[in-house]
């Protein structure tokens, strides 16, 4: 199967939500090459990157994931 290189940004409007977006990140460690997550203390916003690479198929489908979560965001680009 094709692996491609890409980003996923995740932007987390509720912070309670770090727990679940944890556990999925977790799920999917096999695809994830790196991964930076920046808290606003002042607010209960927070943004996550994470370089991954694997087949499109399951790099949306951790995109997805997280994307169905209440309160998050999520983007993926991939390199052709």
């Amino acid at each position: 199967m094709e692996k491609r290189i890409g980003t996923i940004t995740l932007l987390l409007s509720d912070r309670e939500r770090s727990g679940e977006i944890n556990t999925i990140i977790s799920d999917f460690a096999d695809i994830i090459l790196c991964r930076q997550g920046l808290p606003f203390r002042d607010r209960q916003t927070a943004v996550i990157s994470l370089i991954v690479e694997g087949s499109p198929d399951r790099i949306n489908a951790l995109t997805g994931r997280v994307g169905r979560l209440q309160g998050v965001h999520s983007k993926a680009v991939l390199a052709s």
